[in-house]
Formats: C-alpha cells, structure tokens, sequence
C-alpha cells in the first residue's frame, strides 16, 4: 500500500502481462481524504491490445500510515468525459 498520495497508482500487472497501464494522474485533494484522477488503458486479451483511453476517479483514506480505496467513479467514454467536463463549465460559469 501506498503511505503518500504520489505513490498511488492504479498500475496493475498480472502474469508479467500490464493488464491496467496508467497513463497519468491528477491530485485533487490531499490529506486524510485524497482524490485522484487517473487516465488508464486496460488489456483485451480477445484483441491482444489495450482499450481507448478510459478515466476513473478514486478516493482513498489515510489509516495507520496507508492509504486505501475508499470508492471510486468509472468514467465509460470520452463521451461521458466530455460531458461531465461541459456539466461542470456550465455550474462553474453561472
């Protein structure tokens, strides 16, 4: 487990094979509570080669020196990304 926000990741390999390859992160919120953006691409074995882009929020909580994932939020598509990016601008500008 990770014991700063920095070394969170949702990197994940299973029989030498990277079956979620992160590709970036963003830090929403630090402290007891920390959230995270991540853009990940998952392995198809069916196609031998990873997904589109995929987005998932997660919030972790820090106890005993470590954090763990408390929840989290699976963006579906670069569809629903930019609709929740167009929700937000809309709140953000009224």
């Amino acid at each position: 487990m990770a014991s700063t926000v920095e070394e969170l990741s949702i990197h994940y390999e299973e029989n030498d094979v990277v079956i979620v390859k992160e590709l970036d992160k963003v830090v929403l919120s630090k402290g007891a509570w920390a959230t995270l953006l991540f853009r990940y691409q998952q392995w198809d074995p069916r196609k031998e080669e990873y997904s589109a882009d995929k987005f998932t929020i997660r919030r972790y909580k820090k106890a005993y020196n470590e954090y763990r994932q408390q929840s989290k939020f699976n963006i579906s598509s670069i569809e629903q990304a930019k609709k929740i990016i167009e929700a937000l601008n809309g709140w953000i500008e009224e």
